[in-house]
């Protein structure tokens, strides 16, 4: 637990992510007492969180707590909690798929999963969508081996490969795919299409909102008349998706659409939903994957769909990222019949961090 002595820490990259991991019996079993404590541990509230782990954006500033799993369907449980930056909040309403990437070889550091001779695959519970994902990644003679030749844009290098597949997304957090019942609707003045496949999300094309998709982060950031706008629709959308009142929350994100520029399904620039995506998420590149492939969705007519059985590549600001989806129809809707994608992760430090002292 907390004490003068510090707690037990790995930090770690997770895909295009980085965030510290623990095990949630090193951290206060009260929720208050435990986001009281990671703020400090990552120096939020501070745009630049100088004092504490935090790297002074929303991808560097992200928490793991695993734990062995109360459920028989799985080995471990992973609580995703995204902070501030500059703001002082905790929330545990979105997953991270990137994140996800390190939690079983964190586990197996952690002796929570015994490791197999050449590969361990552990599975996964996301606490925060109570749905499942198995992780699969080499452990030669019972080591996590993080060294591989798989890269990954957004991440400089290469690592190991990590497959992920997920098992439950479609509507994890807001009870169908296509939460409003429709594949595409007319939000605070614009065509959206409200999809969820394991990240809340609210899909425009971008030629909508006056833009041509293809911009840089920081100049679609610097658009104080955008962010307004983007701001109206993502409150009007979580309404219709029966999410409430989001001023407070990270979801839905909102994702841009335009055509694809370098062989690609569709290119995207995705928000956290006030910052600009350097790339896309997992989860947040599976929910496109599933809502570009809905007949009658806003990527209709933007979006160039691939063969059955091909990645579906989705481009974003430093690349593409691939994902296995696919989407089969039912009696009551659309549904994913699969959903799975690739990352890598590294350990970068294990040890003792030493939280910021109350003020």
């Amino acid at each position: 637990m907390a004490g003068s002595s510090g707690i037990r820490c790995l930090l770690m990259r997770g895909g295009t992510s980085k965030g510290a991991y623990f095990l949630a019996s090193d951290l206060p079993a009260d929720p208050g007492e435990r986001d009281d404590l990671l703020l400090r541990i990552m120096g939020t509230p501070d745009p630049r969180q100088i004092d504490g782990l935090g790297g002074a954006h929303p991808l560097t500033s992200k928490v793991a707590v695993v734990s062995p799993s109360a459920d028989d369907a799985a080995d471990v449980d992973y609580l995703f909690l995204q902070l501030g930056v500059d703001e002082a909040f905790v929330t545990d309403r979105q997953n991270c798929g990137n994140i996800l990437a390190g939690v079983g070889p964190f586990a197996v550091e952690r002796g929570l999963v015994r490791a197999g001779d050449e590969r361990t695959d552990v599975r996964i519970r996301m606490v925060n969508s109570d749905s499942i994902a198995t992780a699969s990644f080499a452990t030669p003679g019972g080591i996590v081996d993080y060294d591989g030749d798989l890269p990954i844009d957004g991440v400089p290098g290469t690592a190991g490969a990590i497959p992920l597949d997920f098992e439950g997304t479609a509507g994890s957090s807001t009870g169908a795919l296509f939460p409003t019942g429709n594949t595409r609707d007319r939000i605070a003045g614009v065509e959206v299409t409200c999809v969820d496949n394991g990240m809340p999300s609210v899909l425009i094309r971008a030629a909508d909102l006056g833009v041509v998709g293809d911009e840089a982060p920081a100049a679609l950031e610097a658009d104080a008349e955008l962010a307004a706008r983007l701001a109206e629709i993502r409150l009007a959308a979580a309404e219709a998706m029966g999410m409430g009142d989001v001023s407070g929350a990270t979801v839905p994100k909102l994702v841009l659409l335009s055509p694809p520029t370098s062989g690609g399904v569709v290119s995207t620039r995705s928000f956290l939903p006030v910052r600009a995506h350097t790339s896309i998420g997992v989860l947040g590149a599976l929910t496109v994957g599933a809502g570009a492939l809905a007949p009658g969705s806003v990527a209709d007519g933007v979006a160039v769909l691939p063969e059955p059985g091909t990645p579906f590549r989705i481009e974003h600001p430093t690349g593409y990222f691939d994902v296995d989806v696919a989407l089969t129809e039912t009696d009551h809707g659309w549904d994913v019949a699969r959903s799975s994608a690739l990352r890598t992760a590294r350990k970068i430090f294990d040890g003792t961090v030493f939280p910021r002292p109350r003020r």
